[in-house]
This record gives structure tokens, sequence and C-alpha cells, in this order.
């Protein structure tokens, strides 16, 4: 927290270049996800969905990270009308950049892939609140109670 927020560039779901610096003086959550359509990443979605209004009023806008195609995010954003912008960040660089990237265990195994992670970035493009391997049912309502959104 208090860092410069690391710049990205990426495609959304429409294939349009979507940068941090899009959101200058604005702020921004940020939220990586391991994979569209999954049970936690649509529970999560759908919860930012749900508050997405009052995100708004509080000034924060939405974007979710993935490493999914663009195709994929497409129809996960269709099918869940979720009102945010969804990027795809295939060679997880994003991530990586943010520390949403890397050793995770499941069921006993280690795997690398996203940790699934939020990023609130004020105005002035530094990071004011980090959750990190967050669970995503309530994950929303924590993230709006501590924004005051």
């Amino acid at each position: 927290e208090g860092e410069p927020a690391p710049p990205f560039s990426l495609s959304d779901e429409r294939g349009r270049v979507v940068s941090l610096s899009d959101y200058a003086g604005q702020r921004l959550l940020v939220y990586f996800y391991p994979r569209a359509f999954t049970p936690g990443c649509t529970t999560e979605a759908c919860d930012l969905r749900d508050r997405h209004e009052a995100f708004l009023r509080a000034g924060w806008h939405i974007v979710g990270i993935s490493p999914d195609p663009p195709e994929r995010l497409a129809r996960f954003r269709e099918e869940h009308r979720l009102p945010f912008p969804l990027l795809s960040d295939p060679d997880h660089r994003a991530a990586e950049a943010y520390g949403a990237w890397g050793t995770k265990r499941s069921y006993g195994r280690e795997t690398q892939g996203i940790i699934r992670s939020t990023y609130a970035i004020g105005p002035d493009g530094r990071i004011e609140a980090i959750w990190r391997n967050v669970r995503a049912a309530g994950h929303a309502e924590r993230v709006a109670s501590r924004l005051g959104a």
C-alpha cells in the first residue's frame, strides 16, 4: 500500500486496449481472478456486479483481470450482465507486476496461477488497499465496507 500502481495495457472483452492511464485521476478497483465461469470467479464477479452502483456512487470504477482470452471474457460478461470491463492477461505480466501471480496450494498440490487479489488505486495512481488470497464469497461486501461503497 502507498506504492504507485504498476501500469498495464490489456485487451478487454471486445478487443479494445484498456490501460491504467485511462483511469488517471479516478479511483479504480482492480480485481484479479483465476478463470471465468468457475464457481468462485462467478460468485465474485456477480457480487461486484450487484454492488457496482454503490461503488460508482462512492467514486470507484471496477475492472477485472484474468488470463482468459477476450472471447471467453465476452461470453462471461454477457452471460452474467457484468457492467465493468474484463481484461485479458494471457501472459500474466500484469498479475505478476501486482503480485497476483504465484504459487497456490489446492488439495495438497502446488500450482502456479492467479492468486485472487484486489487492489484499490487512488486518483493519484497509488495503491490505497490490497486484499490477497481472498475468498470469493463475501469479498465484494468486505471491499465495499472498507472503501465506503
